[in-house]
């Protein structure tokens, strides 16, 4: 069995067709999707994210955590949950940089799959879902929002969505009758053949997160446009990608499992932000350039006979060029919402 066996199982099932969601459901993360066998961020893995580039992501979420936990009163249990947290290299980075609010900090790594919870570190808990109950806290999702499956639609002749189907050994995409009503989401105009996302597990996923807090702010890191009316306007293959090995992969259906399906996240379909930067912004605001000059200052101080944590700091002015590229990770927007 593979991926694909489960998607034309799916289809047998629903009479012909599935959402196309259901199809992203399935090569993410069914029992033999992407996400269940080796697909997995990282240098060894099929794409890098934030943590992945170094440790110094990780110190500077580490100095924001300890702004919240002053915030709100430096409880005694502070949660911060990981949402999202494959392998759980986010969290090593954090509890590396020895916040001041470690000795109240609990902290939560979620992910779907067995294969990269057992990966998480000592230290943490770790668990499949978002933690029962309510709490103080922080809840991170760094490029989670993008891999949540959403609806597709498209225009033709009106707003259709789009289904997946099998012909001949591959999957084909089949529209339904048009939307009646539309959703809101959609822009009114755009050109014939124009795609655009509906994110309700997004918006879901959200509102489930804020609900958990008591007080404190969910932060989502991801690639993001303002408007859904923006990615309708573009080619759909610059937003909607699939990756693996470190490269671009095929068409969105090709190849279930095999492959990362991703997409830009347009916030307006999420509940109203209290902030959003960029993520070139949020680090600087939260102390990337004082880190990157602390690790200026410890080279230069043992320049002459380095040892492995003066390796370390040398390597946070290259961490920090990834982390602010204005056409690469700095521009991510970066979206709070405040409990």
């Amino acid at each position: 069995m593979n991926a694909a066996d489960d998607v034309c199982g799916a289809i047998r099932e629903a009479g012909g067709a599935i959402p196309f969601e259901r199809f992203m459901e399935l090569a993410l993360y069914g029992p033999h999707g992407f996400y269940a066998g080796a697909g997995r961020a990282g240098r060894r893995g099929d794409f890098i994210t934030s943590p992945e580039v170094g440790p110094l992501f990780g110190a500077v979420v580490a100095r924001f955590l300890d702004a919240e936990w002053d915030r709100l009163g430096q409880p005694d249990e502070f949660t911060v949950v990981d949402a999202g947290a494959g392998p759980g290299t986010l969290a090593r980075s954090v509890l590396a940089a020895s916040p001041a609010c470690r000795h109240a900090l609990r902290y939560v790594a979620v992910e779907r799959t067995d294969a990269q919870r057992r990966s998480h570190p000592a230290g943490v808990e770790s668990l499949a879902d978002l933690p029962a109950g309510r709490f103080v806290g922080v809840v991170i999702a760094n490029e989670l929002l993008d891999d949540l499956p959403f609806r597709l639609a498209v225009l033709d002749g009106g707003w259709r969505e789009a289904f997946v189907t099998e012909d001949g050994g591959s999957f084909v995409e089949v529209l339904s009758a048009p939307f009646e009503p539309v959703p809101d989401a959609l822009p009114q105009s755009a050109p014939h053949g124009a795609r655009a996302p509906l994110h309700d597990r997004a918006t879901a996923w959200v509102d489930r997160a804020r609900s958990m807090l008591s007080s404190g702010t969910v932060v989502a890191f991801d690639y993001a446009r303002p408007t859904t009316a923006e990615l309708a306007s573009r080619p759909w293959r610059e937003w909607l990608r699939t990756y693996r090995a470190h490269d671009r992969g095929g068409h969105y259906l090709a190849e279930p499992g095999a492959q990362d399906i991703t997409i830009e996240v347009a916030l307006d379909q999420l509940p109203p932000p209290t902030s959003v930067a960029t993520q070139a912004e949020w680090l600087r605001r939260w102390g990337i350039d004082e880190l990157v000059a602390e690790g200026r200052a410890a080279w230069s101080a043992s320049a002459a006979a380095p040892d492995l944590a003066a390796l370390a700091m040398r390597s946070r002015v290259a961490e920090s060029e990834a982390l602010l590229d204005s056409v690469g990770l700095g521009a991510f927007l970066v979206a709070e919402w405040r409990a």
